[in-house]
């Protein structure tokens, strides 16, 4: 059986990195794991091929190979979806898709034969008996949760790693907190599953036997859901390093109670990691009671933001804007509070109502919800009938991205955070990419870019007084650089 696993193109967003990653000679910041697992779940006497069209083309050859094609898709690739979909049509190709962009809305797709909803671990291998057979079902979903200690090393071999920027494996599924926007107890519920601390060396040690030796992006919904295991993960991460002397790091989203835990904080640090995405969402206790965000209730998110950077973590931070109880001081709230934190890769995006979580139930039983979401966390456009104005909202996102990263407040932005920052743990690895992305870095940000006075004031100021910093102050100009690209198209 051949099978083509096919992964949609992703556009230009916040988390496409697409800017960035240029600047060290990749083409996408990590490949699809998703498909990647799913192709393990395969017969291992079957012909695979992955193509990834962030990274390269579809070719009509490959297509004309595949007795089936498996597509796997977030919200954010749907365009990309529909026009994979076409071609596979023209040339007569049964597909099979999952992922969460069908999970809450295959019903969007009535040219796409067969669906898996959900997580795929019980439900592929009646799909591979099905596909043996000649008779795939239009619908497979699991009944429960499955357990993810079952889930297999993914298929690493089916990509060219010298192509990302970084790699991802996953721990755990699941998160405990409710928050009425967010669709992940939709798609992996509220009771965090975990693999096993060996389960995922394993898949580390299976990455760096084909030598990786950079970032890992641990991808759970959040990595301290439960926090017992994720220490005792920790501890064996700790003792693998020691092992096998290896030079990779680690990056991870968490909840902001992270913080409260400085023990957990240490561990992590000492296991290699280095960043850690955080939803702060926003400054205005309203808003965070209004979306039941309790975890960030009650506390100072400023100063929960420097502990975690004291312990050593660069946060990256999730913001939002647009919800129901924001009053017109919103954005200069958020832009006042995004500097003081010196949250320096600040995503903000307009409140949007993702498929089948609470947020879109509540918006759709009040009459209030008018278009799909787009996935997309730049979109500067609401899916719903908001409180305020819409044009005000909508104009006031705009500004208020492009004013984060004009050149003078990201760079300030960048300063505040190295002030707090206290590396520690495993030193980063640099290769020779990021050598000559630092040297690219003279040109783009040095000279050409308008923000040149900035970047060689952070260079110049880095080097003197923060001298173990500088690689760190370099990579995140670097990345500023994006975000102002991002911010310049919305």
């Amino acid at each position: 059986m051949n099978i083509l696993l096919i992964s949609p193109r992703t556009p230009d967003t916040f988390w496409s990195f697409k800017h960035a990653i240029r600047f060290v000679s990749r083409r996408a910041s990590m490949p699809p794991l998703g498909l990647l697992t799913v192709a393990a779940m395969l017969p291992p006497e079957w012909e695979l091929k992955l193509t990834d069209l962030n990274v390269e083309k579809l070719r009509d050859e490959d297509l004309r190979w595949a007795d089936y094609v498996m597509l796997g898709a977030m919200i954010v690739q749907k365009d990309s979806v529909h026009e994979i979909v076409a071609r596979c049509a023209a040339m007569k190709k049964t597909v099979v898709a999952g992922g969460p962009l069908f999970t809450t809305g295959h019903e969007a797709f009535p040219e796409i034969q067969h669906f898996v909803l959900g997580e795929a671990e019980e439900i592929i291998p009646q799909v591979v008996a099905d596909m043996l057979n000649g008779r795939l079902q239009f619908i497979y979903q699991a009944s429960h949760r499955p357990d993810i200690a079952r889930t297999p090393v993914p298929r690493w071999d089916l990509i060219k790693f010298r192509y990302y920027v970084t790699m991802s494996v996953q721990f755990s599924r699941g998160c405990p907190f409710d928050c009425e926007f967010c669709d992940i107890i939709v798609m992996n519920g509220r009771t965090p599953r975990t693999k096993s601390p060996a389960q995922l060396i394993a898949e580390l040690d299976a990455l760096r036997q084909r030598g990786w030796n950079d970032m890992v992006f641990v991808v759970d919904d959040n990595f301290i859901g439960n926090k017992t295991r994720t220490r005792a993960l920790l501890l064996a991460l700790i003792e693998w390093r020691q092992r096998t002397r290896t030079k990779i790091g680690f990056l991870t989203e968490a909840s902001v109670n992270l913080a409260d835990d400085s023990e957990l904080c240490a561990l992590m640090v000492a296991a290699g990691f280095k960043k850690v995405f955080v939803g702060i969402e926003t400054p205005s206790v309203e808003a965070l009671a209004e979306c039941h965000k309790v975890q960030n209730r009650n506390r100072d998110l400023v100063a929960s933001v420097q502990l975690l950077q004291r312990a050593g973590l660069e946060v990256m931070g999730g913001f939002i804007v647009g919800f129901d109880s924001d009053q017109k001081d919103i954005f200069k709230r958020q832009f006042e509070f995004i500097q003081r934190s010196g949250v320096a890769t600040a995503m903000v995006g307009l409140l949007t109502a993702l498929p089948q979580t609470r947020l879109w139930q509540r918006l759709k039983t009040e009459g209030r919800l008018e278009t799909e979401s787009s996935g997309n966390n730049t979109d500067a456009a609401l899916n719903f009938k908001p409180k305020l104005n819409r044009e005000f909202l909508e104009s006031g996102y705009r500004e208020l991205v492009k004013k984060l990263y004009e050149p003078g407040n990201y760079y300030q932005r960048i300063r505040t955070f190295l002030k707090s920052h206290r590396p520690s743990g495993p030193r980063r690895h640099l290769s020779k990419a990021d050598f000559f992305a630092f040297l690219k870095s003279f040109w783009v940000l040095g000279v050409w870019h308008r923000g040149r006075v900035g970047y060689w004031r952070l260079f110049v100021g880095t080097l003197l007084r923060r001298p173990r910093q500088f690689p760190h102050a370099i990579e995140l100009a670097i990345l500023g650089y994006h975000f102002r690209r991002v911010a310049k198209s919305l």
